[in-house]
């Protein structure tokens, strides 16, 4: 008699970041360990979509940022938890070394381009330069 074989879905982000890197590795020490599990890993447009798509039960994992996974696990009701912490990720603002810039203080004023729309760095991004009053550029991609 065969085992049953269960199969799961896995939201990452978009290629190219750390979460599809992540969740395709993910996925495959899993697997490893149950071999009657089957991950598919989905593309999707990262964190703000993998939460309404977890709360649709059109995934059945998937990546999340702390931040919105935090907002989210604090709403009435919410149907969502925690089952692993990836790893912590600081985010970095970065200039060339002939800039003036030394201080984040320093970007009002300048333009910021932050990364990709609705990815986890971003929102963070968004939210700590509105924080200090500190305005940046959307991203169309």
């Amino acid at each position: 008699m065969n085992a049953a074989v269960f199969s799961l879905i896995l939201g990452t982000a978009t290629p190219g970041g750390g979460f599809p890197l992540f969740g395709a590795a993910y996925a495959e020490a899993l697997v490893a360990q149950e071999p009657q599990l089957r991950i598919e890993t989905r593309n999707t447009k990262g964190s703000t979509e993998n939460v309404p798509l977890l709360q649709a039960g059109k995934l059945d994992l998937g990546l999340v940022a702390g931040e919105l996974a935090s907002a989210a696990l604090a709403q009435p009701g919410t149907q969502l938890r925690i089952v692993a912490a990836m790893y912590s990720s600081p985010g970095m603002f970065v200039v060339k070394a002939e800039s003036p810039v030394r201080r984040i203080a320093d970007l009002k004023g300048k333009p910021v381009v932050l990364g990709a729309q609705g990815s986890g760095i971003t929102v963070l991004d968004e939210l700590f330069l509105h924080s200090l009053e500190i305005s940046f550029e959307e991203n169309s991609s």
